[in-house]
């Protein structure tokens, strides 16, 4: 009888094999940690739960025999719940890499508490290039864009063109300040002026007293340094101002498709922006975006959502590659390997963490020149691979040699 049942039990283990005994609990466990039902739940939200999905089921988990599940949870912004979260997903629910992550206070934190706890961490939305700068970690990979990218796509081709004075309105915490700082080292680079700048709360609904003192900076351009509402919210305003008549321009420096959606073409044109994805740039895109569309109430996708997608595509082929989904080890095998996927082609991943793809200087179109539904950008500039993020040397990054 004994016999018997150590002869099942050797059975099993060979049945169960190797590579299924390294992944933790046998189950690849992804968490989805964003802003659900706030200021930035329309860029990144429930579309990049849905983006998540498609990868999963586009890598083909199910046919390889990789069990895979995907956890949502809403950080509300705030650090602390961020946080929380982060410690429940990684000691008590065995999450191994948490994605996504808009806020950049929030995924600071992340950042720290997936190093201790040994996880990894990919993220798309939030932009502070400080992530592959002085906080760089081997445990996590930095997407999608960031406020060094930004500020040198936008900023840059702004004051090329006349937008030499400058007057910041920035939200007041760890992604506004970054950004800020970006684009005014690359304004006073190109021969721009810095007038002032004002800090706001951030979440904030009224922009009356800020968009005051802009107008009373004679600025040419006012520089969001904001994202999302609160970036809608001071454009819409502004047009009550009477800012743009008056001859200022704005220059949102962190503005994604559904802003524009939000805003819509007349308040919305000519705007220049800079992002890392536009679902009309290709076939590939168009497809994927189109599946995309389908599948979250015919709404067309955000560089923030495909960043999404990209990762955590490229997280399961290093993880099958790898046969383990030990954090730091996933991460050093997604940086061997090049990446390649339908929304952002062929790439690589630098050894401080940043992903390396083009970047696309847009102008948002006329309503005459739009030929329908979430058709808004026209191409500007490409902004090549090698020139459209921080040269690696200059991040101060520990994990970089010098």
């Amino acid at each position: 009888m004994i016999k018997a049942f150590l002869r099942a039990l050797a059975a099993l283990a060979l049945a169960t094999g190797p590579a299924a005994a390294q992944i933790s609990d046998g189950v690849i466990k992804i968490g989805v940690l964003n802003d659900q039902s706030g200021t930035y739940a329309d860029l990144a939200g429930p579309g990049s739960v849905v983006a998540a999905r498609m990868a999963v089921e586009d890598f083909g988990a199910a046919k390889k025999g990789m069990k895979v599940e995907i956890l949502v949870a809403d950080h509300q912004n705030k650090p602390d719940v961020g946080s929380q979260i982060a410690r429940q997903w990684f000691d008590v629910d065995k999450v191994d890499v948490i994605v996504d992550v808009p806020t950049s206070s929030v995924v600071l934190a992340v950042n720290q508490i997936a190093r201790e706890k040994n996880k990894a961490l990919l993220v798309s939305t939030g932009a502070t290039s400080d992530l592959t700068g002085k906080a760089c970690s081997p445990n996590a990979i930095h997407w999608t864009y960031d406020t060094w990218a930004l500020a040198n796509g936008t900023g840059s081709a702004i004051v090329k063109t006349g937008g030499d004075t400058w007057f910041f309105l920035t939200a007041d915490y760890a992604f506004g300040h970054a950004l800020e700082r970006d684009t005014e080292a690359v304004v006073v680079k190109n021969g721009g002026k810095v007038l002032g700048k004002v800090r706001h709360p951030f979440p904030t609904a009224d922009f009356s007293s800020f968009l005051l003192q802009a107008q009373a900076s004679k600025a040419k351009i006012i520089g969001l340094a904001n994202a999302g509402a609160d970036t809608t919210n001071a454009i819409k305003q502004g047009a009550e101002f009477g800012i743009v008549k008056g001859g200022q321009q704005f220059a949102g420096l962190l503005v994604f498709l559904t802003d524009v959606n939000a805003l819509g073409l007349d308040k919305a044109q000519g705007l220049l922006l800079t992002e890392a994805f536009y679902w009309d740039l290709n076939d590939q895109t168009r497809s994927w975006s189109k599946r995309f569309a389908e599948r979250h109430h015919q709404a067309m996708p955000t560089m923030a959502q495909a960043g999404v997608y990209s990762s955590v595509l490229h997280y399961l082929k290093a993880v099958e590659a790898l046969k383990s989904d030990d954090g730091p080890k996933v991460i050093a095998k997604m940086k061997e390997m090049p990446t390649d996927d339908p929304v952002f082609g062929k790439g690589s991943i630098r050894p401080d963490g940043r992903k390396i793809h083009p970047m696309y200087l847009f102008e948002v179109k006329k309503p005459s020149e739009s030929k329908g539904a979430w058709d808004y950008y026209k191409v500007r500039a490409t902004i090549p691979a090698d020139q459209a993020f921080r040269p690696m040397d200059q991040g101060d990054c520990p994990m970089v040699k010098k």
